[in-house]
C-alpha cells in the first residue's frame, strides 16, 4: 500500500496538469463526449463537440435531433450509426426519467443506455466531484504492471485498486495512471528508461531502459 501511494505521489509530481482530456462545460456534455470517446481519440471527440453542442446543447434538444444530422456530426468518429443511436436513446432516457438532468449517482447513471461503470465514474469524478476510479485500458494495464492487481475484469480492478487508496484520491489517481499510460507506459515498448517511477515498478525493463532510447518514446500529449 505504501509503495502504491508513493507511485501515485510521483506521478502527481510528473503530471501536475493531469485532468480529463475531453472538453466539456456541463455534466451532460461530459456524459455525451465520454460515450463518443469509445474506439476513438479524445482529440477527435474534442474536434466535433463544439458543433454537436451548438446544435444540441442539452438532453431535450438532442433527444429531438434528426438522426441524419446527428450522424453527419459524429461521422468522423467512426461507428457513427451506433453512436448516434446511443446518443438518441441516452438523451431520451434523461428527459423521460430525470427531467433532462444527468443524475449524480452511480446506481442511476449505469441504468442509462450505453453507460457503464467506466463512463459513470468519469462523469461522477469530473462533473460532480464524487470520487471514482476509471478503469480504461491504460489504467488496467498499469495497475497490473505495478502489481496492484492481477485481475483483468474492470470492476474487480476498480475494487482491488480502490482498496489501496483513500477514496478522496480515486479521481486524480485515475488521471495520473491514464496520463502516464498515454505518455510513457505504453502497451508496446514502455519508456522504462525515462520513467519517474522506474525504481518502484516491478515491470521495469519491459521497455528500453537506455535513457536516450526511452526518451524518444515519451509523448508530450495523450492520444493524438
Amino acid at each position: 500500500m505504501r509503495r502504491a501511494r508513493k507511485i501515485d505521489r510521483l506521478l502527481a509530481q510528473t503530471y501536475p496538469d493531469a485532468r480529463c482530456e475531453l472538453d466539456f462545460t456541463t455534466p451532460f456534455e461530459l456524459l455525451v463526449v465520454t460515450v463518443l470517446s469509445a474506439q476513438t481519440t479524445d482529440k477527435r471527440v474534442n474536434a466535433v463537440s463544439p458543433t454537436l453542442f451548438a446544435a444540441y446543447p442539452d438532453a431535450a434538444a438532442m433527444a429531438g435531433a434528426s438522426r441524419e444530422h446527428l450522424e453527419q456530426i459524429v461521422g468522423p468518429l467512426g461507428f457513427f450509426r451506433a453512436k448516434t443511436d446511443s446518443l438518441l436513446k441516452l438523451s431520451a432516457a434523461l428527459v423521460e426519467s430525470y427531467d433532462g438532468q444527468v443524475p449524480g449517482k452511480l446506481s442511476e447513471l449505469v441504468k442509462l443506455p450505453g453507460v457503464g461503470r467506466k463512463t459513470a465514474n468519469v462523469v461522477l469524478g469530473n462533473a460532480f466531484g464524487v470520487p471514482g476510479i476509471t478503469v480504461d485500458t491504460h489504467f488496467g494495464r498499469l495497475a497490473r504492471r505495478f502489481g496492484w492487481t492481477t485481475q483483468t475484469d474492470p470492476v474487480k480492478v476498480e475494487h482491488e485498486v480502490g482498496a489501496l487508496f483513500p477514496k478522496r484520491d480515486w479521481t486524480m489517481l485515475s488521471h495520473h495512471l491514464i496520463w502516464h499510460g498515454r505518455r510513457r507506459c505504453h502497451a508496446q515498448k514502455p519508456a522504462c528508461g525515462a520513467c519517474p517511477i522506474a525504481r518502484l515498478c516491478p515491470a521495469y525493463g519491459e521497455g528500453p531502459v537506455d535513457p536516450v532510447a526511452a526518451a524518444k518514446l515519451v509523448k508530450t500529449e495523450g492520444r493524438a
